[in-house]
């Protein structure tokens, strides 16, 4: 992947017998959002630590904005937030944020502004250890804005966060990476990021078992789609001799059906005419897709 932000090519990582990471090969484009999914112990934390430069590879090459994870380059590139942010509890959420933007070299009129963005205008002067875990993390989206970074390194970014701060911090995302920055998000929240990035990568005991967009995941699974015909009145019996399926509520009947029989199955409902009221075709959703790809079968937790 040319310019890619971060690219790791068949990188393992051990931590004595565990294997963590086991030739993993994987890039981060620029403008790209980045969903990393696994169960837990799958080795997502691992691979972030290596590319944060706070561990080492075992074998393979990690590249980061053009050179070796952790070097100082690419540090004052990158952004990074953890599932639990820590921060210092005697500062204020002003103050907090504006020794982070010296340490960015930015100017200290922007601090207000970002904290004013992610929620907390109201909460800036107050020490942060009156905050609750939701307002400290959005006291690190606002961290991530710092310094117009081209690497986002996201670690359950929304645990803790409300359903308007979690909209917002999506938005946050989507214009990062409308500026460039690659960002690779790893969460658990399967449902919230399934419109929301762009590629999906699933770790399973350590692998990359699939790496791809949802369309494409979806193709490649052969996942059932699910077609719910409601009918009109006094004809979902009608609709259940015709098509089969399971009858539903006693007014639908729901159908499973292979991804290259939808549209012959469609011919034959619309065929239907005034027995039918409505039809709701629902496609494999993300959470199915990583039940297919990782086998639901996760081993223990790794580091």
């Amino acid at each position: 992947m040319s310019g890619a932000r971060a690219r790791l090519a068949h990188v393992a990582k051990c931590y004595g017998a565990v294997v963590a990471l086991d030739d993993v090969t994987l890039a981060i484009a620029p403008g790209e959002r980045l969903a990393l999914i696994g169960h837990n112990g799958a080795g997502k934390t691992t691979l972030i630590r290596l590319i944060l430069g706070l561990a080492t590879p075992d074998a393979g090459k990690i590249e980061v904005l053009g050179g070796p994870p952790g070097a100082a380059a690419g540090r004052r590139a990158l952004a990074y937030l953890p599932e639990n942010v820590a921060f210092h509890g005697l500062l204020t959420g002003r103050e907090q944020l504006a020794l982070y933007a010296a340490l960015r070299r930015e100017p200290a009129r922007v601090v207000a502004g970002l904290i004013e963005r992610v929620g907390l205008a109201d909460a800036m002067d107050r020490r942060i250890a009156t905050y609750s875990k939701g307002m400290r993390q959005r006291l690190g989206l606002a961290q991530l804005l710092l310094g117009r970074p081209r690497l986002v390194l996201l670690d359950e970014p929304t645990s803790g966060l409300d359903p308007l701060s979690r909209e917002t911090f999506y938005d946050l995302v989507s214009e990062l990476a409308r500026a460039g920055a690659g960002v690779l998000m790893s969460s658990h929240a399967l449902t919230e990021i399934e419109a929301r990035t762009d590629r999906i990568a699933i770790l399973a005991n350590g692998r990359v078992v699939a790496d791809g967009r949802l369309p494409a995941l979806r193709a490649e699974a052969r996942l059932p789609i699910r077609l719910r015909v409601e009918a009109r009145a006094d004809c979902a019996g009608t609709l259940a001799d015709q098509l089969g399926g399971a009858r539903v509520n006693g007014c639908s009947v729901e159908i499973m059906c292979a991804p290259e029989a939808k549209l012959s199955l469609l011919g034959a409902i619309t065929a239907l005419g005034p027995a039918v009221r409505d039809i709701e075709i629902v496609l494999p959703s993300l959470e199915d897709v990583f039940r297919h790809y990782s086998g639901g079968n996760p081993r223990g937790d790794t580091p």
